[in-house]
């Protein structure tokens, strides 16, 4: 493969578990900043704000800032921006991201009549009646943004459902498709990358899901990494699967990336 000139790393599963970090994955990440890799974080969450992300991973030893991670938020208020200027836009997230979304007017579930839904982090905010209202203001026409489809993430307490459940129900309810703003979006991986002037082809990839990490950057033209934490199961890592798909590479953790930049590099 093309010499690696970045590094692209998920966060939740792959640095951390609920916010608390993988055995060895600050060693990890601050030896290859030592070892001169530009490096971003690129997640999915929405349930947290950046400069809550760079404080918990900074005030847990990894050596990032607030510039180094590229959040879905950040994403999601320049296609809301583009799109649909001065739209309003009925926000379901599990957190306030308010901050998060400069130029984009975001109203709440009481809105009568919104000209966007955008589905932020699943939680409780998602139950019946919110739900239901949202079916309703697709029904007549709203269009749909949504953060991730992802359908659970891991936490140190076990699997927990995320947005992609309650987004496929919709979609099918209402008759429409979302426009999803996160990963596996292409743009997201393109963002970060523009950012650290890399290309692609020199780009590693390292995340715990196999859709949304791996193969989406592989077919950007990165080198896929899959690690067996966070949502990593068996069945993850492409075996079994009908096409020749699958990680470039498989690590037991992000613990062991320096070894294998090191053996890349030759």
């Amino acid at each position: 493969m093309t010499a690696v000139g970045a590094v692209l790393l998920d966060i939740d599963g792959v640095l951390t578990l609920s916010w608390r970090p993988i055995p060895g994955a600050v060693q990890a990440i601050v030896a290859v900043r030592d070892a001169g890799y530009p490096l971003a974080l690129v997640t999915n969450t929405s349930s947290r704000t950046r400069g809550w992300i760079a404080d918990t991973l900074a005030g847990a030893g990894f050596p990032v800032a607030a510039d180094d991670i590229f959040t879905v938020a950040q994403l999601t208020a320049t296609y809301l921006a583009a799109q649909y200027p001065g739209a309003r836009c009925l926000l379901l997230n599990d957190g306030d991201l308010t901050t998060e979304l400069p130029g984009v007017t975001v109203t709440g579930i009481e809105d009568p009549e919104p000209d966007v839904i955008v589905l932020g982090a699943a939680g409780p905010p998602f139950d019946y009646p919110a739900l239901n209202r949202v079916f309703a203001h697709l029904r007549r026409g709203a269009p749909l943004v949504a953060m991730n489809a992802n359908l659970y993430w891991q936490t140190s307490e076990g699997p927990r459902l995320d947005t992609g459940f309650y987004l496929s129900g919709l979609e099918r309810a209402a008759g429409v498709t979302a426009e999803v703003t996160g990963k596996p979006a292409p743009a997201f991986f393109m963002t970060a990358l523009a950012a650290l002037g890399a290309e692609p082809a020199g780009t590693l990839m390292v995340g715990d899901d196999l859709e949304a990490d791996v193969l989406a950057a592989q077919r950007l033209g990165m080198t896929g990494v899959l690690v067996k934490t966070g949502k990593y199961h068996a069945e993850s890592s492409g075996t079994g699967r009908p096409e020749p798909v699958g990680p470039d590479y498989v690590l037991d953790s992000v613990a062991d990336l320096p070894d294998l930049l090191a053996t890349l590099a030759g």
